[in-house]
């Protein structure tokens, strides 16, 4: 550990090395603390992959397609129905460009009105609080360099798509997912490799539009972190849109071919078992690297391990107790959400201001169609750990709302303590399942019990009506009757935490 010298002139007292969701945080909350802020961004954008290649594009990209296709309302309509006939990859990234716009926006916005300083630059250490800055704006006909220093620095570089060295990637026929966005045409067929949350987003969407997706992973079933039950009901939903499975198999080549008549060649697959796959476009999803080969990290006493990810405390603290990291350079769950919270966490930290955070209660939303979210504790983990449960369920095709969308196949799930009957986890699937989510969490931080839900009158006709359904699902299958739920007390004062915006 080194110690910080408090005579020691900085030129800031906090600098945050990237502007994903966790660097914004940590910056704006450091900023509002009174603190001297730079955010230092080698892209000549803000917002990092979050914003411009990742969790904004992809999910906008999701909606568009839920939206042109008509696949919400195929259940009413029937399987043809189409918003919009001929769907070409214009009409889908339309949307995708302006929502990005305007999100880089906000967060310029928000960086200029808390007065934190961006600087262009790729950043290097130099030592545990120094560091060397290379303008990446170009100049007069030179690279241009700067030092500067920070009582308390924040990593919140993210992540970069793993690519294999053997597979010939070319951004059009094979590709990563940060390649999608400058695809000029849709492909008939699309093979994904890699089950994980990204490619399972994207081959679910593809599905959607009527492409012929075929999706291979190593492991016997998809998201093995997801309760399985959630995940079965998912397996079964992407086999209902043409979706092949090819789960348990490994990829052994991956060869790109030549067209004929000058058509655009398509691209061979051949899996360790033998199998062969050709198809228009392959997109290779296994997984995602830190990205800190840059940073020398050496020079300020840090490392990182094989997949650039680096080590942190339970204050996101590193090796060096000066210097922090937060977001996906950090490891799972990696999720935007989270990164934010995590670098507000990790400024309140760095100046003594006191914070009360619940990380077993975050919630987690994956973008597949049909669309999963959960929080808490699934079956697999509670059946491990020796807890006796009970769980409740309710189904969309049993509520009113469920019928007005023509969403017949979503299911909310509840789990709770069998003797107490606290809740213990909530793991839903289907349309709205990633706000749904949100009144289970809430009821989850106050050590709420199944019995709430009875207790408790939704809006009608709501998809949050499930909740109650669900709940009374559990009761009966207790044999038992609700309890009337005691008055709740106010929270306990943990003192003011500014808040990050």
């Amino acid at each position: 550990m080194t110690q910080v010298d408090s005579t020691t002139d900085f030129t800031h007292d906090l600098l945050v090395i990237g502007s994903g969701p966790g660097g914004q945080r940590a910056a704006i909350q450091a900023a509002k603390l009174g603190k001297k802020v730079a955010v230092v961004e080698r892209k000549t954008v803000v917002g990092g992959v979050c914003i411009n290649t990742g969790t904004i594009p992809s999910k906008t990209f999701r909606e568009a397609i839920m939206h042109l296709s008509g696949y919400n309302e195929r259940g009413l309509y029937g399987a043809s129905y189409m918003v919009k006939e001929d769907l070409g990859m214009d009409d889908l990234l339309h949307r995708t460009t302006s929502v990005i716009t305007h999100e880089l926006d906000v967060i310029r916005s928000q960086l200029h009105r808390n007065r934190v300083d961006v600087i262009a630059a790729e950043a290097s250490f130099t030592g545990p609080h120094t560091l060397r800055l290379r303008d990446v704006r170009g100049g007069n006909g030179g690279e241009t360099w700067r030092e500067v220093s920070a009582r308390h620095i924040v990593i919140a570089v993210g992540t970069r798509a793993a690519r294999d060295p053997r597979i010939p990637f070319d951004g059009k026929r094979i590709l990563i997912s940060d390649d999608i966005l400058d695809l000029s045409t849709l492909p008939r067929t699309v093979t994904v490799i890699g089950g994980g949350v990204i490619g399972c987003e994207y081959a679910s969407m593809f599905a959607a539009l009527g492409v012929r997706v075929t999706l291979i992973d190593k492991r016997p079933r998809l998201l093995e972190f997801i309760d399985h039950e959630i995940t079965d009901i998912l397996t079964y939903q992407l086999r209902q849109n043409r979706m092949t499975l090819r789960l348990g198999e490994g990829v052994q080549d991956v060869t790109a071919l030549p067209g004929v008549d000058g058509r655009t060649g398509s691209v061979k697959v051949t899996l360790a078992s033998g199998k062969e796959i050709t198809t228009d476009m392959v997109l290779y999803s296994i997984g995602r690297v830190g990205a800190t080969d840059r940073l020398n990290l050496g020079a300020a006493g840090l490392s990182a391990d094989g997949r650039g990810r680096i080590e942190v405390n339970e204050h996101y603290q590193t090796a060096q107790e000066h210097i922090y990291a937060v977001g996906d350079v950090i490891g799972f769950p990696s999720l935007a959400s989270v990164s934010m919270e995590q670098g507000r966490l990790a400024a309140c930290h760095a100046y003594g201001v006191p914070t009360q955070s619940v990380p077993e209660l975050f919630p987690y939303g994956i973008y597949t169609i049909p669309e999963i979210s959960t929080v808490g504790k699934s079956e697999e983990e509670l059946t491990q750990a020796g807890v006796p449960y009970e769980i409740g369920k309710a189904q969309y095709r049993e509520i009113a709302r469920g019928q007005i969308i023509g969403d017949e196949q979503g299911t909310l799930k509840l789990i709770f303590h069998m003797e107490t009957r606290v809740l213990l986890g909530v793991h839903i699937i289907g349309s709205g399942a990633s706000e749904l989510i949100h009144i289970g969490q809430a009821v989850m931080s106050f050590g709420g019990t199944v019995d709430y839900f009875v207790n408790t009158v939704f809006n009608y006709p709501t998809l949050a009506e499930c909740y109650k359904t669900a709940a009374f699902d559990g009761i009966n299958r207790l044999g038992s009757v609700p309890v009337l739920e005691p008055r709740l007390e106010p929270a306990p004062d943990v003192g003011v935490v500014i808040p990050a915006d």
